[in-house]
């Protein structure tokens, strides 16, 4: 158990200095980490936990939590957590300092310029992660690609996407498979 413990601290410690853009800029990272490099959970066992994060309330952070709590149990989902953070947030601690010291200065304004693109690539690298790992096949992929298209342009509640894919699911099992 505490290889396992020393392993999590091993692997989200470092991932908490490339969350540029936020923890979901992680995700394709977390899922080489978890799923391909330590087997630690299958690809079905990754996207189910990163669904319940998502639906659950909170922050989305407790996908962290959620895959320590399925490696290690509670030491797992405490160990995770705290890597993923406290490494970040001392940084981060630091670097208000020196940009309130600095605000407005070239370098600045030049260094937030170039992490946007950094930032949207990780985020689509996780986008593209999770739908690999879909086992719904083609369905389920044209589902979430709809589902991104009505939550841009309209104002619909997300809750009625869920609801709506969940029965278009049981209608497609039921009838067509």
């Amino acid at each position: 158990m505490k290889d396992v413990l020393w392993d999590l601290a091993a692997v989200f410690g470092p991932l908490s200095f490339g969350t540029i853009g936020g923890g979901s800029s992680a995700i394709a990272d977390i899922h080489y980490q978890v799923v391909e490099v330590h087997s630690w959970l299958d690809e079905t066992q990754f996207v189910e936990a990163f669904a319940v994060s998502r639906l659950a309330p909170g922050p989305g952070s407790l996908f962290v939590a959620l895959l320590g709590w399925e490696i290690a149990g509670l030491p797992g989902a405490l160990v995770a957590t705290l890597a993923l953070f406290l490494p970040t947030a001392l940084m981060m601690y630091g670097v208000a300092a020196i940009w309130s010291r600095y605000r407005g200065a070239t370098f600045l304004n030049a260094m937030e310029l170039g992490l946007r693109p950094i930032a949207a690539g990780l985020i689509l690298a996780a986008v593209f992660v999770l739908l690999q790992s879909l086992n719904g096949g083609w369905a389920a992929r044209g589902l979430a690609f709809v589902s991104a298209a009505v939550l841009m342009r309209t104002r619909i509640n997300p809750i009625l996407l869920i609801l709506s894919g969940a029965g278009l699911f049981l209608i497609y099992d039921t009838v067509l498979a």
